[in-house]
């Protein structure tokens, strides 16, 4: 009984927080589907009459969302594989590679990834202006999977760095190199705590607004979420065509990660089990 007395505020203080999550995004659902007429009468918080899809045929016509759906996706799948990649090599040479200055070496990704992105507008505009790379999603891709891969590398160096020695001196003595040993041993073994960074890597970048306001913008090059806050700048839309809008950037996310919800529970449960 004790036990389960003491579980309670967890589960208290856990199904709080799904409520906070839980409530707005009905809201904001209940408002997508309203006319503007109904919303000023009825007020945000009272159930639709209708099935009303003007304000969602609206937004998506006024900032041609499929274009910036095209462009979140691809943007953010690909900087979720290439910072997967980059970061297992990283992980693989400070973990396991036992490179020298190991220390110092996880020391600067920590600070890579406390800097806020403010510091790094001037930056990369510049370098992208030099480049040649200035409002290309290329662009993006590169900024985001140095940054992903620097929270990567960090965590996986650590886990690496438990990785059995028995196994990788094994390996060796098969024949295997260190190229065999890592695609054939670390990489299967961690598989699970690769999805799970693949999954965080697509909501975060799909997430980020300051870089891609700064770096893209084109109109079609532009990413869902910087379509919402330039559109929400104009002062065109109404209150239920903002929850519509609100609805159709976050949707694709939510389905995302209830799509790949097994990837994550299995990544935490072989965590837990180690």
């Amino acid at each position: 009984m004790s036990t389960a007395l003491r579980r309670y505020p967890v589960l208290i203080a856990l199904c709080v927080a799904a409520l906070f999550m839980i409530v707005p995004f009905l809201i904001v659902t209940l408002n997508a589907f309203k006319s503007p007429a109904e919303y000023s009468q009825n007020g945000p918080l009272s159930l639709p009459d209708g099935f009303y899809v003007d304000g969602l045929k609206d937004f998506w016509e006024r900032v041609d969302y499929s274009q910036k759906l095209f462009n979140s996706v691809l943007i953010s799948g690909f900087v979720a594989i290439l910072a997967v990649a980059l970061s297992v090599l990283n992980a693989y040479a400070i973990g396991i590679g036992r490179v020298k200055g190991r220390t110092w070496v996880l020391a600067f990704f920590v600070l890579a990834n406390l800097l806020p992105q403010e510091a790094l507008v001037y930056p990369v505009y510049y370098l992208s202006k030099e480049a040649g790379l200035y409002d290309t999603r290329l662009s993006v891709i590169i900024v985001f999977t140095v940054i992903q891969a620097a929270f990567g590398t960090y965590l996986l160096s650590s886990v690496l760095g438990e990785f059995p020695r028995e196994i990788i001196e094994a390996a060796r003595i098969d024949g295997a190199n260190k190229w065999q040993i890592l695609w054939r041993i670390v990489v299967p073994v961690s598989r699970p705590t690769l999805g799970v960074l693949a999954v965080f890597f697509f909501i975060w970048t799909w997430n980020e607004f300051l870089l891609p306001l700064v770096m893209l913008i084109s109109n079609d090059n532009q990413t869902v979420s910087v379509a919402l806050g330039v559109l929400q700048g104009q002062r065109l839309m109404d209150a239920t065509m903002t929850n519509a809008a609100a609805l159709l950037g976050v949707l694709p996310a939510i389905v995302f990660f209830l799509l790949f919800q097994r990837t994550l529970t299995r990544g935490i449960a072989v965590g837990a089990v180690k």
